[in-house]
């Protein structure tokens, strides 16, 4: 039994109120290196935080088991998501998975969990919600009269081919919809099984339908471990790009994040190494801490980098207008000031010293849409 300690609770009014009561169970245990986060946060929409205390009782600093991933079903009624976002090169999406168990502790999706009342730290990547009907939900849209092909990206919030995409299969049954109705889709991972799709990713490029973005963040396994626990390795990533590119499927990389001080200094080695791959294009986002990431950043950075700390929030801070995060659509992707200018021309210089393209709109082809067993909205009958 884990040592008892007191525990404050704090409402949402601000107000501090000091419970006496005993309880056996850790606020924050020590870290499980099979997960990103440090540590479990309430989300900004609890009533009540929970603090540990410090009362001078022994504690055991024993590594806990492996935290087990837990799969609930969401009954969702539409599986199509749209953003008006200006910075975002897509305005429609899936994400048939809510919660990553990939574990990044950056994750800008994070916060979405404390919708659920759920902690956007280790609840993000241990409480996961799966659906079921997003295959059947995808036909049942573009069977709708008057609907107007679009490209949707898959994974462009939790990532489609995160672990339990194994046992369930969802991303290649939506791939399949896809190719049945002729219809554009881009993918974003960081996921090997990606691979397993190769057959119907083949089939969709051979209609200039698809568009693989795989995220490499660093080539420095150490670092990968820590920041992204359960994602494919670096090398892993760059067979990913070798296998599609060498299969016909267009296949472009984002090194995102850029973490000050953390993985900057492999800006070079990353684009060299993806465009030897094969890649076609690369892109880059700055780190941005919405929300609930900022604190849980920070929780991260004391656990694997507290001589890094300051000096890393410090010039998150100097991009952000003094603030460690700012929504501005202009520059939330990009910082500002001399530091994210340096990280600008550096990247530029890299892409194309390595002649790869800038990020390009996610946009494929739309003309060849067909609902099966309906005449051609253009007037041919496939």
């Amino acid at each position: 039994m884990v040592p008892a300690r007191r525990q404050r609770i704090k409402p949402a009014n601000g107000m501090l109120v000091r419970c006496c009561a005993y309880y056996t169970a850790r606020v924050n245990p020590p870290v499980d290196k099979t997960r990103g986060a440090v540590s479990r946060p309430a989300g900004r929409f609890a009533q009540t935080t929970r603090e540990a205390l410090d009362d001078g009782w022994p504690q055991d600093d024993d590594a806990p088991a492996p935290l087990a991933t837990q799969l609930f079903v969401d009954h969702a009624r539409s599986i199509i998501s749209s953003n008006t976002s200006p910075d975002v090169p897509f305005s429609r999406s899936i994400n048939p998975i809510q919660g990553c168990e990939h574990g990044c502790v950056y994750c800008y999706a994070r916060p979405d969990h404390a919708y659920r009342d759920l902690s956007p730290g280790l609840d993000f990547e241990t409480q996961l919600f799966h659906k079921p009907e997003a295959a059947a939900l995808l036909r049942a849209a573009f069977d709708k009269p008057g609907y107007q092909p679009q490209t949707i990206v898959v994974g462009g919030s939790t990532d489609a081919y995160q672990p339990v995409e194994r046992q369930l299969g969802l991303t290649r049954q939506l791939l399949q919809v896809f190719l049945d109705y002729r219809h554009p889709v881009g993918l974003i991972t960081k996921g090997g099984g990606v691979l397993r799709d190769l057959d119907l990713l083949t089939q969709l490029a051979q209609l200039d339908l698809v568009k693989v973005m795989v995220s490499v963040t660093t080539l420095d396994n150490s670092l990968k471990r820590r920041m992204e626990p359960r994602t494919a390795s670096p090398g892993m990533r760059l067979r990913m790009i070798r296998e599609l590119s060498a299969a016909g499927v267009p296949t472009g990389v984002l090194m995102a994040p850029i973490i000050p001080f953390i993985n900057d200094a492999e800006i070079e080695a990353v684009v060299a190494a993806v465009a030897d791959a094969g890649a076609s294009e690369v892109g880059y986002v700055m780190l941005r801490l919405p929300y609930e990431l900022h604190p849980m950043f920070e929780d991260w950075l004391a656990t694997h980098y507290p001589a890094r700390h300051e000096r890393v929030m410090n010039r998150i801070r100097d991009m952000r207008g003094g603030k460690a995060y700012d929504s501005d659509f202009a520059q939330r992707m990009s910082g500002r000031g001399p530091y994210a200018e340096l990280i600008r021309q550096r990247f530029d210089l890299a892409r194309r010293r390595a002649g790869l393209s800038a990020r390009q709109n996610a946009a494929r082809r739309t003309d060849l849409f067909r609902v099966p067993g309906r005449p051609h909205q253009q007037g041919f009958d496939f």
